[in-house]
């Protein structure tokens, strides 16, 4: 008998995305939470009688077993393990551009356990609650830190001082805010300080901090993403114009 060294059994893990491989397979992108993302090929999941066929779906909490040390995983087991109220509307639209981001900007194989914490709570709001602004704010925070981008919202990166609420900042990639000024004007993201401060603190009440927060997510995730757009992000502008 052949022992697989590489075998995984019932690890916590969440279906990110999946697409067609052969002829009744699948390839499935999953966000576990020992091992980070995962490539793992369903073996005829395809085939209306697969006992994975109807498993394999997004936002549902699973228990996966896997082998093989390729970097195509095979899966061998899944189990659902229920709790959570399905995704609907603009919160379903909403849950997917979270695995978008994940499947674009998390390596293969790295793990995040922080970051997954951080993903089931998200889930469970965007299922539970009526604005959802806060909650994708947060996580494109949490996501960035944990990918060891932390955003620096509450001080000025070129003089040191804190922010202050009534003045104007241009924030620099990769770098923070900077009180905005002649010289580096066009530099970055033009910013209220009280949108920096009310995003250090989580509070999205504000309208304005709303407005300046998505354009400065997007400016900053931008960088990361490179030229290719996000899907997702297209989908739910579009909604918004209908």
């Amino acid at each position: 008998m052949v022992v697989d060294k590489h075998r995984q059994d019932d690890q916590p893990a969440f279906v990110l995305h999946t697409y067609p491989y052969l002829e009744t397979s699948l390839v499935v992108e999953t966000f576990t939470r020992n091992f980070g993302r995962v490539p793992l090929v369903a073996k005829g999941a395809k085939r209306p009688r697969s006992a994975l066929r109807g498993l394999l779906r997004a936002f549902q909490p699973l228990q996966l077993s896997w082998g093989g040390k390729s970097e195509l995983r095979t899966l061998h087991k899944a189990e659902w393990q229920g709790g959570h109220v399905p995704l609907q509307g603009t919160g379903l639209i909403c849950g997917f551009y979270l695995n978008e981001l994940l499947v674009r900007l998390l390596h293969r194989n790295d793990p995040h356990e922080q970051l997954f914490v951080y993903y089931e709570e998200s889930l469970a709001g965007l299922s539970t609650r009526k604005d959802l602004i806060p909650i994708l704010r947060r996580f494109e925070q949490r996501m960035l830190q944990e990918l060891g981008y932390a955003l620096t919202l509450n001080y000025d990166v070129a003089s040191g001082k804190p922010v202050e609420p009534h003045k104007e900042y241009s924030f620099e990639i990769e770098r923070g805010p900077v009180a905005l000024s002649g010289s580096n004007l066009g530099h970055g993201l033009p910013m209220r300080g009280k949108t920096l401060l009310n995003m250090e603190q989580g509070d999205y009440s504000d309208n304005l901090t709303r407005q300046q927060s998505k354009a400065l997510m997007r400016f900053i995730l931008n960088h990361y993403l490179g030229d290719q757009p996000l899907h997702t992000r297209q989908l739910l502008k579009d909604l918004q114009q209908l």
